[in-house]
């Protein structure tokens, strides 16, 4: 089959946004909207600004083609633009700052500290910290709502005397707030979202000295929130069999594998380049990418799969003396390496010569749904890892394997239990030669 010409699409001078085409907007709350806004819109605003702080305009959604989120938003939520943003996203007038549903000082304080550690710890993107304020400000105004306080630091302060008990019945109040109200319908993933970065919070507060203890640690046990199918569908290790038969070069092969193997996203796919990759490592490790700044997930990725096809591409490009570096070089556009869109067209193209159906539960196949499999595979090896250290958990008197994983496993031991897990799991879509 003779491939069209994409490398036009290098010219491309603004990112688009993936496509929200097929995109089941009636299953998606307020919530879902929010995460979605941080998720895919706002690392495409950070290009161009702060997505906490300049709000894009409709000629913006207009010009990456992103019109479907405002008309979806209108439709099933009859909630303006101008309304969203103050009023979900709770970002309001960005001259007065974050309008945090609290008034104390000490809480604002310790929410913002905990934050601008996160980001610099973490090395996280501004719209994945703004997301996790987000998160937690929902839970501030819950616990406000079902206490009668916005003052959260007080029961639970070092040097204040209060019971235990009243400090956690707090807490489980603001979740049964968020988790009861009829009117408010929050997804279960949002919940667990809330969760997280709520139980982050606190032992935070415990680790810097601040909290006596952390209230949120038996919320695992306490709510089981069910998740639904998750909106956005993935491949299956057959399909990812599918793609890597198909290909036939070392450019698409190394497409295939830096997205479903290492779990890349289509834009950091795109701006691979060669000296983000470490291979001076102990012998009881696996080389690895680095990353200066990344949205979401590790910020070191383990490469358990793909180093021979990595080469490959490496020494076919390395015969050319002006190769600067990148992985999927252009000659075009204003920077040295392919557009997303062009690494979009890339996959759909191959997808079409591998017999992929045209759609997956509605959606053409894509960049992200090939990530998806990476994911749900990694999230399915958390999984697995936390139910292997259950036993270490009640040895410790603890009731969260998390806090094993966080307090007792080295970060070595935790990321070669990790990768031993993943790796099996990889074996279905690559095969066991990893």
């Amino acid at each position: 089959m003779n491939r069209p010409d994409v490398d036009q699409e290098d010219k491309i001078d603004a990112e688009r946004l993936p496509s929200f085409d097929g995109v089941r907007w009636t299953s998606y709350s307020l919530e879902d909207f929010t995460d979605l806004y941080w998720d895919e819109i706002g690392p495409c605003l950070e290009a161009e600004g702060n997505p906490a702080s300049e709000k894009p305009t409709h000629q913006w959604f207009r010009d990456h083609d992103a019109r479907a989120f405002l008309a979806a938003l209108r439709r099933h939520h009859d909630r303006s633009f101008g309304e969203f943003w103050n009023e979900d996203l709770g970002l309001g007038d960005a001259e007065a700052g974050y309008a945090w549903a609290t008034t104390d000082d000490a809480t604002i304080d310790a929410l913002e500290g905990f934050l601008d550690r996160r980001e610099s710890r973490y090395s996280l993107a501004t719209s994945s910290v703004d997301a996790l304020r987000t998160r937690l400000n929902l839970y501030v105004r819950a616990y406000r709502e079902a206490n009668g306080t916005d003052d959260l630091l007080t029961p639970i302060h070092r040097e204040k005397e209060h019971p235990a008990y009243e400090a956690v019945d707090a807490v489980y109040a603001a979740f049964d707030w968020l988790n009861d109200g009829a009117e408010r319908e929050y997804s279960a993933q949002t919940l667990q979202r809330v969760r997280r970065v709520v139980d982050a919070w606190y032992q935070h507060l415990v680790g810097r000295r601040v909290a006596s203890m952390n209230p949120a640690s038996g919320l695992y046990d306490e709510f089981k929130w069910e998740v639904e199918d998750s909106p956005t569908p993935s491949l299956s290790a057959s399909q990812i069999r599918k793609l890597m038969q198909a290909t036939a070069t070392s450019r698409e092969q190394l497409l295939v594998v830096a997205l479903a193997g290492w779990g890349l996203r289509a834009s950091e796919v795109a701006a691979l380049h060669v000296s983000q990759f470490h291979r001076d490592v102990a012998e009881d490790d696996v080389p690895f990418i680095t990353f200066e700044s990344r949205k979401n997930g590790p910020g070191e990725v383990s490469l358990l799969y793909g180093i021979d096809v990595l080469d490959a591409r490496i020494d076919e490009l390395a015969e050319d003396e002006t190769w600067t570096g990148y992985l999927f070089p252009s000659s075009q556009g204003k920077t040295p390496y392919v557009t997303r869109d062009t690494v979009r067209n890339w996959f759909q193209n191959l997808a079409s010569e591998a017999g992929l159906p045209e759609r997956i539960e509605g959606e053409r196949p894509s960049p992200q749904l090939c990530r998806r499999f990476w994911y749900d595979t990694y999230t399915a090896v958390l999984e697995g890892v936390l139910e292997g250290v259950d036993e270490i958990a009640a040895e410790q008197g603890s009731s969260d394997p998390r806090v094993v994983m966080q307090n007792y496993l080295s970060d070595s031991r935790s990321r070669r239990v990790r990768r031993e897990f993943m790796r099996e799991q990889l074996e279905d879509a690559f095969g066991e030669n990893l």
